[in-house]
C-alpha cells in the first residue's frame, strides 16, 4: 500500500486541528475524545458535540444521520417530476421563509417520525423508503453514542439559529458568500462555488452560507447548504477567523471587541 500524500495528511491534520479535536503536539483534546466515539466524518462529529452546547442534541444527530445516507433521499419519476419538485420545496417552505437544506432534511425526519415512520407518506412526498429506514437505523445509534459521550439529548426545535450554529461549529471552514454575479465565494482559500440546482436555496441565494461538501460536475457545487449569519463564523471559531476576514469578504463591519480572534491561525 502506498502510503497517502504528505499534502493531504497535513490537510487532515490541519482542519482536526481547527476543529479543536488536536492540540499544538497532535494529541487528542476532551473535545477531540468526545468526537473519536462517533464513526462519522470529524465534521459531523464535532457539530454533534457543539449540539450539547446548543441544546440541540436531539435535532443535530437527526441532520447528521439524514447527511450520512448522502443524496438518495428524494426521488423524481419521470411521469410525476413536478410533483416530486414540489413535494420536495414543501419541506424548505416555512411559510413565507425558505429554509436551508439542512433544516429541510430535518423537517423530513421529524415529519417521517410523526407518522409512525409510515411507508405510504415517504411514498406520497417522494420519498425513498429505504434510505430513511437507514437513517432512522443511524440516528438510533447516534443516540446511544451520545450517552456514551455524556451529552443529555435535548431538543430545541423552535430556536433553529442554535441548530445552525451547531451546524457551524462543524462545518466553519465551509463558508462562503455570495458575488455580484451571483456565484459565490469561499472565505478560505478562496475559490468560486455555486448553489446546486438541486437546493431550496438555488433561487433565493441567500448572502452568506456553509455548506456540506463540494461537488464537481460542470461547475464546483456546493451540495446542502444552509443560510449563515457571518458574525457567528467569529464567535464560534475566533481561531479560524478574524474579524477581517469576514470583513475583508464583505460582510457588515462587527464592533470591535466582540468575537475578536485569540490567535492566527
Amino acid at each position: 500500500m502506498d502510503p497517502p500524500p504528505t499534502e493531504a495528511l497535513l490537510k487532515a491534520l490541519e482542519s482536526l486541528f481547527a476543529l479543536n479535536a488536536l492540540n499544538s503536539v497532535g494529541e487528542l483534546t476532551k473535545v477531540g475524545r468526545r468526537m473519536a466515539e462517533f464513526p462519522l466524518d470529524p465534521m459531523l462529529s464535532k457539530m454533534i458535540v457543539a449540539s450539547e452546547k446548543y441544546k440541540c442534541s436531539e435535532e443535530v444527530i437527526s441532520i447528521a444521520a439524514m447527511l450520512s445516507i448522502g443524496n438518495s433521499i428524494f426521488y423524481r419519476p419521470k411521469d410525476k417530476q413536478v410533483h416530486a419538485d414540489n413535494a420536495r420545496l414543501n419541506f424548505h417552505n416555512d411559510g413565507s421563509v425558505t429554509v436551508g437544506d439542512h433544516i429541510a432534511l430535518l423537517r423530513v425526519y421529524s415529519s417521517w417520525m410523526e407518522t409512525n415512520f409510515s411507508t405510504q407518506w415517504c411514498y406520497e412526498n417522494y420519498i425513498q423508503v429505504k434510505s430513511m429506514k437507514r437513517a432512522r437505523d443511524i440516528r438510533d445509534q447516534l443516540q446511544g453514542l451520545l450517552e456514551r459521550v455524556e451529552i443529555e439529548l435535548t431538543s430545541n426545535s423552535n430556536d433553529l439559529d442554535s441548530v445552525k450554529k451547531a451546524i457551524t461549529s462543524g462545518f466553519f471552514h465551509h463558508s462562503a458568500k455570495l458575488q455580484k454575479c451571483g456565484s459565490y465565494r469561499t472565505v478560505k482559500n478562496p475559490q468560486t462555488v455555486h448553489i446546486h440546482p438541486s437546493s431550496g436555496l438555488a433561487k433565493e441565494l441567500p448572502r452568506w452560507v456553509i455548506y456540506h461538501e463540494l461537488v464537481m460536475t460542470t461547475k464546483e457545487y456546493m451540495r446542502q447548504v444552509t443560510e449563515l449569519k457571518p458574525e457567528w463564523l467569529v464567535e464560534i471559531a475566533p481561531h479560524y477567523y478574524q474579524l477581517k476576514d469576514v470583513e475583508d469578504a464583505g460582510a457588515v463591519k462587527l464592533p470591535r471587541g466582540e468575537g475578536r480572534a485569540e490567535k492566527d491561525k
